[in-house]
């Protein structure tokens, strides 16, 4: 399970229809904890992907990463997951999704038009890293 505040999913929503037509990406922040993940914040990252690709994948460039690592130890925080939207698309893994995931992180996608984010869901990989599973969400007030 991943505990997540509706405002944060607000911002997750609000980051994939800014970058529509493209997939926008971001880190998930927070704390591993007995009951499950809880997100704290948003680490919005810009898509390195090239401009023909963006549409349908989304690259996370290393020194972005770390840059995101890095604040989130500054913070007293840990890299809990990923963010990405489908523009036009389900919000379900991809096959790409799967080959590029890692096992323990969860995977929010959310899906997106031209106007308005729909549905949004969190996926978690299986060990052997062969499918995801859906990750049940615990929406909470605030942040």
């Amino acid at each position: 399970m991943i505990t997540v505040s509706e405002d944060l999913l607000d911002e997750i929503r609000a980051h994939g229809v800014r970058d529509y037509p493209y997939e926008c990406c971001g880190l998930l922040l927070g704390r591993y904890a007995a009951e499950g993940k809880i997100v704290s914040e948003t680490y919005p990252i810009s898509n390195a992907r090239e401009e023909s690709a963006k549409r349908n994948r989304f690259l996370i460039e290393p020194v972005e990463l770390m840059r995101g690592e890095r604040y989130a130890r500054e913070h007293d925080l840990e890299v809990v997951g990923f963010y990405h939207s489908h523009p036009d698309s389900p919000a379900v893994p991809s096959q790409y999704d799967l080959e590029h995931a890692w096992p323990t992180y969860s995977y929010i996608i959310v899906s997106t038009s031209p106007d308005q984010a729909g549905d949004l869901f969190s996926w978690e990989q299986e060990p052997d890293r062969s499918r995801f599973n859906r990750e049940e969400i615990r929406i909470t007030a605030c942040g």
